[in-house]
C-alpha cells in the first residue's frame, strides 16, 4: 500500500509545510487543549481529506488508501483482542497476584533503589502497563522511600526505569504490539530482538542503582508486608498459578505464533482458575469482556488485579485504525514521500537511518508528548527507507521503542510524564537523571545502529 504511487504530487516546501502544520496543530491540541490523541489524530485526517479535495484528489481514492493502511495492521487488531482476554485470565487465575506476592517478598532496604527496580520490571512485564506499575506498586514504593528515608528523585527513577522496562518487554504492552504491527512482524520477534539493546541497558541501569546512588538505612518494611497480606487474603495466591507465566515464555522461546500462544495460556489459567475457584459462565464472560474484578475491601490491590478484558483493548485498537489511516493519507498525499525523497541523500546507511527513526520519534514525542503516535508516524514514514536499504523491518521496530516508548515519560509536558509525576508527587525534572534505563536504551540503539551490530538484513 505504501509502496504504491501517491495520488497527488506535492513539491518538497509543500510537504514539509504541511507536515509542519499538522504536527503543531496536534501538539497543541494534545498539550494545551488536553485532547485524547484520538481526537487529534482525527481532526488531521479530516483537514487532509479537505485539502486533497481542494488539490483535486478524487475522495474515494483517498479512502482507498486509508483502507488499506488498515488492511495492514489487521493482524494487530485481532491481537490486541487476545491481549485482553489473556490479561483476564491471569489475574483470575492468580498468576499476576503470585508472581506480585513472592516480589514483594523481595525487597532489601539496604539494596532500596535496585529493589525498586527489579520489581517494577516484573510487575511491569506482568500487567504489561508502564502507568499501572506506576499509580500501583510506584506509589508504594514512594510511601516505603519516605518511611526510609530515601531520595524521592532517585526512588521515582528507579519506579520508571523498571515499569518501562517492564512495558517494553511484555506481550500484553499496547506500545510494544503496536510497534511490531506497524512494520509487519511477530510480536515475539519483536520482543527477542529488542532484547539486545534492553537487556544491557537494564543491566547498566541495575550497576548505576547499586554502585552510583547512595545507600538506604534499614527501616520499616511494614508496608510491603501489609502488600503481601492483602493479596494472599485475596485466595489468589498459589505457587502453581505460576505455571502460565513458564507456558508463555517456553512459547516464546519456541517460535510459536503470539496468538496461538496467548490461546494456549489463556486455556491453562483457564484451567487453573477452576482450582480454586468456581465462577458461572455469566461471571467469566464478564470478565474476559470488562476486565477481571476484585471484590473486597483492599483499595489498593483491587486497583491492581482489576484489569484486563477486551473492552480495555478499545481504546488502543482505534488509535491503531486512526494512526494507520492517517499514514495511508500522508503518503496517499505525497507529503511523506516527497519529505523522503528529499532525504534520499542522507538515507543511505542503517546508522543514518537509525539516527533518522530516533529523531522522527523523539521529536514526535517532545513536540506532541504523545508515545503512541512517535511509533506510529515514524514507523509509516520510515518503513520503505528499511525495505530500501535491504535491513530487516524488526530492526526498525526495536528503534521506534527505543526512541519512542521509553523516552516519552522523559517529557513533562507528554502524557506519561504529566500523568507519573502527578500520581508519584516527583515532577519530571528532578526524576529525570535517574531514569537511567529510559536514555540507555536511546543511546545504545544510536550506537548499534552506528556501529551494525544486531542489526539484521532482510
Amino acid at each position: 500500500m505504501f509502496s504504491e504511487r501517491p495520488l497527488l504530487e506535492m513539491s518538497r516546501p509543500e510537504a514539509f509545510a504541511v507536515a509542519a502544520v499538522l504536527v503543531a496543530a496536534m501538539g497543541y491540541s494534545i498539550i494545551s487543549l488536553g485532547w485524547l490523541p484520538h481526537m487529534a489524530i482525527l481532526t488531521a485526517i479530516v483537514v487532509l481529506l479537505a485539502y486533497g479535495l481542494l488539490r483535486k484528489v478524487r475522495y474515494a481514492g483517498m479512502q482507498q488508501r486509508m483502507a488499506g493502511a488498515v488492511a495492514q495492521g489487521m493482524g494487530a487488531l485481532y491481537l490486541f483482542f487476545f491481549i485482553g482476554l489473556l490479561v483476564s485470565a491471569l489475574m483470575m487465575s492468580g498468576a499476576i497476584p503470585t508472581l506480585m506476592y513472592y516480589g514483594f517478598g523481595w525487597i532489601s532496604p539496604a539494596y532500596f533503589y535496585l529493589s525498586a527496580f527489579i520489581l517494577c520490571s516484573l510487575i511491569g512485564i506482568a500487567i504489561g502497563s508502564s502507568l499501572t506499575t506506576c499509580a500501583t506498586i510506584g506509589v508504594a514504593f514512594i510511601g516505603m522511600g519516605e518511611a526510609f528515608g530515601a531520595n524521592l528523585a532517585m526512588t521515582a527513577g528507579a519506579v520508571v526505569s523498571g515499569a518501562f522496562f517492564g512495558d517494553k518487554m511484555s506481550p500484553l504492552s499496547d506500545t510494544t504490539s503496536i510497534a511490531a504491527s506497524v512494520v509487519g512482524i511477530d510480536l515475539f520477534e519483536h520482543i527477542r530482538n529488542m532484547a539486545y539493546t534492553t537487556i544491557p541497558a537494564w543491566v547498566i541501569t541495575a550497576g548505576l542503582l547499586l554502585w552510583l546512588l547512595p545507600a538506604v538505612g534499614a527501616g520499616d518494611l511494614g508496608g510491603t508486608a501489609v502488600f503481601r497480606e492483602q493479596l494472599a487474603a485475596t485466595g489468589l495466591v498459589h505457587a502453581y498459578s505460576l505455571l502460565p507465566f513458564a507456558l508463555l515464555v517456553l512459547l516464546a522461546v519456541r517460535k510459536v505464533n503470539a496468538i496461538v500462544a496467548m490461546m494456549a495460556t489463556i486455556a491453562l489459567a483457564l484451567a487453573l482458575t477452576f482450582l480454586h475457584s468456581r465462577p458461572d459462565l455469566a461471571q467469566l464472560g464478564s470478565w474476559f469482556y470488562g476486565g477481571f474484578k476484585l471484590d473486597g475491601s483492599f483499595e489498593n490491590i483491587s486497583r491492581l488485579v482489576s484489569r484486563g478484558g477486551i473492552e480495555s483493548m478499545f481504546f488502543t485498537q482505534t488509535i491503531v485504525i486512526l494512526g494507520l489511516s492517517l499514514g495511508g493519507l500522508l503518503f496517499a498525499l505525497g507529503i511523506i514521500p516527497s519529505l523522503l525523497e528529499g532525504m534520499r541523500r542522507f538515507l543511505t546507511n542503517a546508522g543514518r537511518a537509525t539516527f533518522s527513526v530516533a529523531a522522527t520519534a523523539v521529536g514526535v514525542n517532545v513536540l506532541i508528548g504523545e508515545q503512541y503516535l512517535s511509533i506510529l508516524l515514524s514507523g509509516e514514514t520510515f518503513k520503505p527507507v528499511y525495505d530500501k536499504l535491504g535491513l530487516h523491518p524488526r530492526n526498525l521496530s526495536r528503534t521506534l521503542e527505543d526512541a519512542g516508548t521509553v523516552i516519552n515519560p522523559l517529557v513533562p509536558w507528554s502524557v506519561c510524564g504529566v500523568f507519573i509525576s502527578q500520581v508519584l508527587g516527583v515532577p519530571v525534572w528532578d526524576y529525570l537523571p535517574y531514569a537511567f534505563f529510559c536514555y540507555l536504551c536511546l543511546i545504545l540503539t544510536l550506537l548499534f545502529g552506528w556501529s551494525g551490530l544486531t542489526l539484521s538484513k532482510k
